[in-house]
């Protein structure tokens, strides 16, 4: 059950709200169709609903809000544009990373994969996917956490007959599980069949308002309605001579001039006797055919007798006239404007008259108007609130990391490029052996392994911004503790496995160039290796950090190179005392105010971080990264995030 109560967008530099005072409900075995032309605002009120725009009103979920849905992925699924993810990633890898933000096993994937009609195409880049199987892949994104409620915004545009055929079965089989389906469209016609044999109701939306909420057989009979489609260059003569013989023979006929002034829209006749009428006024006929028409969700006031304009024709006819020839008394609303309580056609809908409990909305007749629980009050206001981290980080972390090529290609080329610059640095002989196995030039303000390390730290943020692929539950990437660490740890550890590597490969490099005398393990290999870590892992989470708060990868690594081209600068001009005190003794007071007793050799390690810190680098990138960290939380908590 789906209850959208009072949904009205806020207002933007005195402009009217996409969405206004909006109250519908949508039933448990039941397919609704939000219907509305483009601009009408479905989209608005389905992202108000989610609360991914802020606003006024409430949507229930089986009686909760969205945001007191311990796991919103297996309540809602959401097919909101196009899919999201990295172009190079497969649809199999796309599905178990969201696996993990869902919390369902990997395997359900490969389940979904051969329900949507994807198995064979599971290895195959998102990028390469057609628009088919790109609904394709997007329903089975939403479909992960087997939800019972599913949101989809305009799920057949661009599709063809057959794969809207099959789209359609699809929301059907869900609704006859006892699931709701809630989806949008433009087109009117979709809407009517759409249901097929499950109950199904149209909810018009125009401006942003309630135009009627019928079921799919009352909408049918009073929306869509069989006519003649007509096209001739004397459109205007022969609208007035159907017109008159239909006074004459008192039939019921309507004659519609659509927005091309060559193009007529005949109900109540048929092809046959346009045809003839035409000949016998000798009046050229270009186009004369039998068509389902929408008569638009606003038409005004119907004059008798020949031709008149219809106003905002929901079939892309533009602003057009409606005229009635005869006045028959069981014909049918013009356009099924009325439903219970709402009023006048195009008037704001009477929410009071909303109020009732309706029939059962698993039966034929769909969904009954939700009832008003804001009584005179305005409703409440809707936070924009992100969505919420994955169910499983760290599997969702390295999922992301390494579900495609980019990770693996900025390893190789940190090995590569750091056992070249190694080499010919130990040909000369001056550089000090540390330097070597880092492969760090005076030249460069980084080491290769640094930089790599940093822009993998970058794009952990930067590509979720850029590929969100949370949106496929709920909006843009959040920010939650959970994710964070989880994104520091992967990283970290991506950094370190980075560092190791690139000695490694630098010193077999050395090895097998100059042979096996060079390289000697120096005596303070200790203080080196925490060196060597905390500065690989401390650019990573630059990186990461950078790229978090400004939301784009740039930044992130713009972040890691100012570390020595700024900071390091900053920090060697600092003023210095002219005496200087010893910390001389340091871990033996710390040890005696901590309550554990860590053993002595504790000491060492704890020397060996004090005087990375007091480096130039070190202190540079601690800097860095303290300010980083309260940029990160400010905005964190300026946006308001829920941790």
């Amino acid at each position: 059950m789906l209850q959208a109560i009072g949904l009205t967008s806020a207002r933007h530099r005195g402009l009217q709200p996409a969405v206004d005072d909006l109250t519908f409900e949508a039933g448990p075995g039941c397919v609704t169709a939000l219907l509305g032309a483009p601009g009408s605002g479905k989209t608005a009120a389905l992202r108000l609903m989610l609360e991914l725009d802020p606003g006024r009103g409430i949507t229930y979920f089986r009686g909760r809000a969205l945001h007191r849905v311990a796991q919103p992925a297996r309540e809602v699924g959401v097919v909101l544009g196009d899919v999201p993810g990295h172009p190079v990633r497969t649809a199999r890898g796309q599905l178990r990373m969201l696996c993990a933000a869902a919390g369902v096993p990997a395997s359900r994937a490969d389940e979904l994969l051969d329900t949507v009609g994807l198995a064979g195409l599971g290895d195959q880049r998102i990028a390469s996917l057609s628009p088919g199987m790109d609904r394709r892949l997007a329903l089975a994104s939403a479909l992960l956490g087997d939800p019972h409620t599913l949101i989809l915004d305009e799920p057949a545009e661009g599709l063809d007959a057959r794969e809207a055929d099959w789209l359609h079965g699809v929301l059907r089989f869900h609704a006859a599980r006892g699931g709701t389906v809630l989806y949008t469209t433009s087109d009117a016609k979709e809407a009517a069949r759409a249901a097929g044999r499950v109950a199904g109701r149209v909810v018009s939306i125009d401006g942003g308002r309630l135009v009627a909420d019928q079921d799919v057989v009352e909408f049918a009979r009073t929306r869509l309605r069989p006519r003649v489609a007509v096209r001739s260059p004397h459109a205007a003569r022969l609208a007035a001579v159907v017109s008159r013989e239909a006074r004459a023979a008192r039939r019921s006929v309507e004659v519609v001039t659509e927005a091309s002034s060559s193009r007529l829209s005949v109900y109540g006749s048929s092809c046959a006797e346009i045809g003839d009428t035409a000949f016998r006024h000798g009046l050229p006929v270009h186009q004369l055919a039998d068509e389902v028409g929408d008569t638009g969700p606003v038409v005004s006031h119907v004059v008798p007798g020949g031709p008149a304009r219809r106003e905002n024709g929901a079939d892309g006819t533009g602003p057009s006239e409606a005229a009635a020839a005869g006045t028959g008394s069981d014909g049918p609303d013009p356009v099924g404007s009325r439903s219970a309580g709402s009023g006048p056609v195009g008037s704001r809908p009477d929410r009071a008259g909303l109020v009732g409990p309706g029939p059962d909305p698993g039966r034929a007749e769909g969904c009954s108007p939700a009832p008003d629980a804001a009584g005179p009050d305005l409703p409440p206001p809707i936070r924009r609130r992100p969505a919420r981290g994955p169910l499983r980080p760290v599997r969702y972390e390295l999922r992301r990391l390494f579900g495609v090529r980019t990770t693996a290609l900025i390893m190789a080329v940190a090995l590569v490029a750091s056992a070249g610059i190694s080499v010919l640095l130990a040909r000369d002989g001056r550089t000090p052996l540390p330097n070597v196995l880092a492969a760090w030039p005076s030249l460069l303000p980084l080491p290769p392994a640094a930089i790599c390390a940093g822009l993998l730290g970058a794009l952990s943020f930067g590509d979720e911004f850029r590929y969100p692929a949370l949106a496929a539950g709920r909006g843009t990437v959040p920010r939650r503790l959970g994710l964070l660490l989880a994104k520091l740890a992967v990283s970290a550890g991506v950094a370190l496995l980075i560092a190791l590597l690139v000695v490694v490969a630098s010193a077999a490099s050395l090895r097998l160039v100059y042979g096996g005398d060079l390289i000697r393990i120096p005596p303070n290999v200790m203080s080196l290796g925490v060196s060597w870590s905390g500065l690989t892992v401390g650019c990573a989470w630059a990186g990461l950090l950078a790229a978090g708060v400004f939301r784009v990868t740039a930044a992130g690594v713009a972040a890691v190179l100012a570390v020595p081209v700024l900071m390091v600068p900053l920090v060697q001009r600092m003023p210095k005392a002219p005496t200087a005190r010893s910390m001389t003794g340091l871990p033996g007071r710390l040890r005696e105010l901590a309550w554990p007793h860590w053993p002595h050799e504790t000491d060492r390690w704890v020397l060996a971080a004090m005087r990375v810190v007091a480096h130039p680098v070190g202190t540079a990138l601690t800097l860095s990264l303290s300010v980083l960290i309260c940029a990160y939380l400010f905005t964190s908590v300026r946006g308001r995030v829920r941790w």
